[in-house]
């Protein structure tokens, strides 16, 4: 993410092959739909999940946005990455890249419509290399949208940055917004 990060390890083959066993039954009874909804995800937008795991909510994004949308499935564990374009393929799903990472995306400033940072906060070392990156990559007023995995922390860490405004906040998510930062220093 930037010089003073530190790299993060993936979590083991046999960790991340029972978290997507457990995703996997628990996204079959959830509206994911839905749930991108809640963040604005439309037809057309370029859609980050970053920390995408096996890739759910990666798969339900790509059917939203269409042919004329995007959307970039980061994680950095190498089977996370093989589980997704396993069902980009399945589903033939031409809208969908992966990126194999711990946190720097490669992507353009200001390219993407709405970040999904969905049950991945609490994993992240480099918080404020996340926020600089993910920040870097949103376009003016668009939308970080966290769900699960520290939401209560993501809202302290968050909330104090000033690039971010709380816009939504819900049981399980929170939706900010990218904002310029204030000019400190500037009477």
């Amino acid at each position: 993410m930037n010089e003073r990060s530190s790299k993060q390890k993936p979590m083991s083959k046999t960790m991340f092959k029972m978290l997507s066993l457990t995703a996997a039954v628990f996204y079959k009874v959830m509206n994911l739909s839905r749930q991108l909804q809640k963040p604005g995800v439309r037809e057309g937008q370029t859609v980050l999940d970053f920390g995408c795991g096996s890739g759910h909510f990666t798969i339900a994004a790509a059917r939203m946005v269409g042919d004329n949308g995007k959307v970039y499935a980061l994680d950095m564990h190498p089977l996370a990455i093989e589980a997704v374009e396993k069902k980009v393929a399945k589903e033939s799903l031409p809208n969908v890249k992966t990126i194999l990472s711990d946190g720097d995306t490669g992507l353009p400033d200001e390219s993407v419509d709405v970040v999904l940072l969905y049950r991945t906060f609490y994993l992240v070392k480099d918080r404020q290399g996340l926020l600089d990156e993910l920040h870097r990559v949103l376009k003016p007023d668009c939308v970080l949208s966290v769900v699960g995995g520290g939401v209560a922390d993501c809202l302290k860490v968050v909330g104090k940055d000033d690039r971010f405004l709380l816009a939504e906040r819900g049981k399980r998510f929170l939706n900010f917004r990218k904002v310029k930062p204030r000019n400190k220093g500037v009477a």
